[in-house]
């Protein structure tokens, strides 16, 4: 019989899913489905795109980050920062053909055993008429399903077969969200030092490698020239602004406009710390005088 392992989100951790992949035990006819949102926040986005592009056995749904990639490319929306990190990662000279091959990702799968989808599933409305917001799971379609609903979504789940989602941690510690067997949560947070969880079917057992560490917080201070490159001049610290000129320094590959923001920054500090040096300075002769 041939089996499917259903992945949750992957962001990025090509380590972790090597490791789930072992621990599954797999052959080489089973098939493998990621629930969406296989990049971003991880170290590693380039090798995971190119495993679910180019394995035959493999496919993977869309989620929001993907799906904010795409919008982003088009112009129809700003990138967060974990786009542009992961855009970095992939390169411009490859981006363009990676949104497409993200832009050609499902919205949902409908298997023989269970439902998939990223996100989030409306109450009372049959899987054809889901809307795209709240599969994806974006955060138009999380208020959306917010007003709808007087309670979790998952706990008025009505449908005729089980889903599989990811999107959120629900529980935050290791463990993927069951309810009722009806609703199977399984993003339990690797790429913030979680785990990777994935559910075997048709028996759906799950199966799961711990992370080998918080890689989010890690790539964030990795690429700041990125996070302090995108925010306006006088919102950045004191702290921020020496981040971003110490990390473009470090940086080989940062794009010739974030050396010259630091640069630019850093002149901004040195004449900042002469002032208060002046200042400092005044307030000392004043002290000594009145003494």
């Amino acid at each position: 019989m041939v089996k499917r392992l259903i992945i949750g989100d992957i962001h990025g951790c090509w380590a972790e899913l090597n490791d789930l992949l072992d621990a599954a035990g797999l052959a080489a006819d089973d098939e493998i489905v990621a629930i969406g949102d296989i990049i971003d926040r991880g170290p590693e986005s380039v090798a995971v795109l190119r495993f679910f592009k180019e394995t035959s056995n493999a496919k993977s749904l869309i989620g929001n980050h993907e799906r904010k990639h795409v919008r982003s490319r088009r112009g129809e929306v700003r990138p967060a920062l974990s786009q542009l990190i992961a855009r970095r990662q992939i390169g411009e000279s490859d981006y363009e053909e990676a949104c497409r091959f993200m832009d050609s990702l499902p919205r949902f799968i409908e298997l023989p055993e269970a439902i998939l989808v990223h996100g989030f599933f409306e109450p009372g409305l049959p899987l054809a008429d889901q809307r795209e917001t709240v599969v994806v799971g974006t955060l138009s379609g999380e208020h959306y399903l917010a007003k709808r609903c007087d309670r979790p979504w998952y706990e008025l789940y009505d449908g005729y077969k089980p889903l599989i989602v990811g999107h959120h941690d629900y529980l935050r510690n290791g463990q993927p969200l069951i309810r009722d067997d009806a609703v199977f949560g399984i993003d339990t947070g690797c790429c913030h030092g979680g785990r990777l969880t994935g559910l075997l079917l048709p028996e759906f057992r799950l199966v799961s490698v711990p992370s080998r560490r918080d890689y989010w917080t890690e790539l964030q201070q990795q690429y700041a020239d990125i996070r302090y490159s995108t925010t306006p001049k006088e919102d950045l610290t004191w702290e921020a602004a020496r981040s971003l000129v110490e990390s473009a320094h470090k940086q080989t590959s940062v794009p010739p406009k974030v050396h010259e923001r630091a640069s630019d920054l850093q002149n901004m500090l040195i004449e900042a710390e002469r002032a208060l040096e002046a200042l400092f300075d005044c307030i000392d002769q004043k002290h000594r005088q009145t003494v």
